[in-house]
C-alpha cells in the first residue's frame, strides 16, 4: 500500500493550545514519554539487528554458511545502512519522527521473520545453501535501510523536546539504548537458539520489534507544537540563535562543509570497527579460541553490552561535570583503558568470569568513546534543525567502516578457506586481533591530534 505524500511530514502546530497553567505539567509528562518511548523502543531496534550475530556459529557448524558467506551477508547490512543511516538523517529533520521510527521497526520485525522462514524452510526442503545465502544477503542487506530509520528521528526528539543544558545528559542515556538491546540479543536470542534453533532466533527477534513498534506508537510525541505547547525554546528561556532562524536546506550544506564533523565521522568509524568487531564475532572467538559453550559465550558478550550501557550514561556526566566540557580528555583516558583491556581479552586466557572483566572493562570504556565522539561531539558543533544532517554524515562513515569490518574479519578469521571451517577445524583469531587493535587505537588518536578543527564554529554562508 503506498503511503500518502504527507505520512512523513513533519506534523503541523495544533490548533488546541494547552492551557498556560497547564502547560508545565503537560510538557514535562509528554517529554518523559516521548524520551522513554524512542528509548524503549531503540533498543528493541537493535534486538532485530543483532540476531545474525548470535546465530553465526550454528549456521557454520551445521555447513550452511562459511564466515566469509556470513561477513558478506553483515556487510550488505552495513553499507545499505551507512546509505540509509546518511540519507534518512537528512529526511528525518523534516519528518514526523513517530511515524518514520515506527515504520522503520515495522519492516525490520517483518524481516526477521522473513529470515527465520526461509530458515525453517531450508531444513524442511533443503534448498541450497547458495540461494539461503542469496536471499539472505538480499533481505538482510534491506534490514540495513529500514534500521537506518530508528537513531536520527531519536535523537532528533532530544532537540524537539530537551533544553540546550539537559540535552547532554539525556543524550547519554539514549546512547546506552544500543547496549541495552545488544545485550538482551545475546542473553534472550542466545538461549532460544540452543533451546530451538537458530530458526527461531529470527522469530523471536520479530515479535520484539513488533513490540516496539506498539511503544512507539502510543507513547512517542513528534513535537511540543503539535500537543498544543509551545517550542521547547520559549519553554526552556532559551534565547534565539542565528541558525534557528535559517533554512533546513542552509544548515544542512554547512555541517557538509565542517572539517570537525568529517573528522569525528572517521573517528567514529574506527570505533564503530573494534566495537562491532567484538559484537560480532565476540561469541564465535570465545567458542573457538577458548572454547566456551554457545550459552557461556553469549552471556559473556551480553554483560559486555550491560557494561557499555555505564559507559555511556557516565559519558555525558564525565565531559559535563568532571571534566567542564571537556571532551577530549575522557577520550584520551578511556582510549587507553580500552585499548588494554582489549588485548587482555584477546591473548589471555581465564574462565567466564575473568572474560566478563575483561570485556567489560573494555566496553565501558569504548561506550564512553561511542557516545562522546560519535554523538556529543557532533551535536556541539550543530544547531537543532541539523541534528539529523550531522549524525547522517557520522552514521554513514561508521557504518561504511561496519561493513568492511565484517568481510575484513570474516576472512582473516577463516584464513583464505574457500570452504569455510567446520566445527572442529582450528581457528587463527591473530590477524584479526591485530585488525581490531590498531582501529581502536586510530579511534581516540585522531579527535586527540585534532582538536582545533573540532572547535571550529559552524559557518553560515
Amino acid at each position: 500500500m503506498r503511503l500518502p505524500k504527507r505520512f512523513f511530514k513533519i506534523s503541523d502546530p495544533s490548533t488546541e493550545k494547552v492551557p498556560l497553567e497547564k502547560t508545565h505539567s503537560t510538557y514535562i509528562r509528554l517529554r518523559n514519554s516521548t524520551f522513554w518511548g524512542v528509548t524503549a523502543a531503540y533498543s528493541l531496534y537493535y534486538i532485530c539487528r543483532m540476531t545474525l550475530s548470535v546465530v553465526k556459529q550454528p549456521i557454520i557448524d551445521d555447513g550452511i554458511l562459511t564466515a566469509g558467506q556470513l561477513g558478506l551477508i553483515g556487510s550488505a547490512f552495513s553499507f545499505i545502512y551507512a546509505l540509509g543511516k546518511f540519507t534518512n538523517g537528512f529526511i528525518a529533520d523534516y519528518c514526523n519522527i513517530r511515524r518514520f521510527m515506527a515504520t522503520g521497526l515495522l519492516v525490520s520485525a517483518l524481516i526477521n521473520l522473513i529470515m527465520g522462514a526461509f530458515g525453517l524452510l531450508y531444513g524442511w526442503v533443503q534448498i541450497s545453501s547458495l540461494l539461503l545465502f542469496l536471499v539472505f544477503a538480499f533481505v538482510w542487506g534491506a534490514n540495513g535501510w529500514v534500521q537506518s530509520m530508528g537513531a536520527p528521528p531519536g535523537v532528533i526528539s532530544l532537540s524537539r523536546w530537551f533544553p540546550l543544558n539537559k540535552r547532554g545528559t539525556f543524550y547519554s542515556i539514549f546512547s546506552a539504548t544500543p547496549y541495552l538491546g545488544k545485550f538482551i540479543s545475546m542473553v534472550l536470542i542466545g538461549h532460544i537458539v540452543v533451546l530451538w534453533g537458530w530458526e527461531y532466533g529470527f522469530i523471536v527477534s520479530a515479535a520484539g520489534g513488533l513490540i516496539g513498534t506498539a511503544i512507539i506508537l502510543f507513547f512517542v510525541s513528534d513535537t511540543p507544537e503539535s500537543r498544543g505547547l509551545p517550542s521547547v525554546q520559549e519553554l526552556a528561556g532559551e534565547e534565539p540563535i542565528k541558525t534557528d532562524k535559517e533554512k533546513i536546506s542552509i544548515l544542512h550544506k554547512a555541517v557538509i562543509k565542517h572539517p570537525g564533523i568529517w573528522i569525528i565521522a572517521i573517528s567514529s568509524a574506527f570505533i564503530y570497527i573494534t566495537q562491532y568487531g567484538l559484537s560480532n564475532w565476540g561469541i564465535l572467538f570465545l567458542q573457538k579460541a577458548k572454547h566456551f559453550s554457545l550459552t557461556e559465550a553469549a552471556w559473556v558478550i551480553g554483560f559486555a553490552e550491560a557494561f557499555g550501557i555505564a559507559g555511556t550514561v557516565c559519558a555525558g556526566w564525565l565531559s559535563d561535570k568532571l571534566f567542564r566540557g571537556n571532551r577530549i580528555k575522557p577520550i584520551i583516558i578511556s582510549g587507553i583503558i580500552c585499548t588494554i583491556t582489549l588485548i587482555t581479552f584477546l591473548f589471555t586466557k581465564g574462565g567466564a568470569f575473568l572474560n566478563i572483566v575483561y570485556i567489560g572493562v573494555f566496553s565501558l570504556s569504548i561506550g564512553v568513546l561511542y557516545c562522546i565522539v560519535a554523538g556529543l561531539m557532533a551535536l556541539d558543533i550543530v544547531p537543532r534543525k541539523a541534528t539529523g544532517a550531522a549524525l547522517g554524515v557520522v552514521g554513514i562513515s561508521s557504518y561504511i567502516a561496519v561493513g568492511i569490518q565484517d568481510i575484513v574479519s570474516g576472512y582473516l578469521i577463516q584464513g583464505g578457506q574457500s570452504t569455510g571451517l567446520s566445527e572442529n577445524a582450528d581457528y587463527n583469531f591473530m590477524p584479526v586481533a591485530i585488525f581490531w587493535i590498531v582501529c581502536g587505537l586510530i579511534a581516540f588518536l585522531l579527535p586527540a591530534c585534532c582538536l582545533e578543527k573540532l572547535q571550529k564554529p559552524l559557518k553560515i554562508n
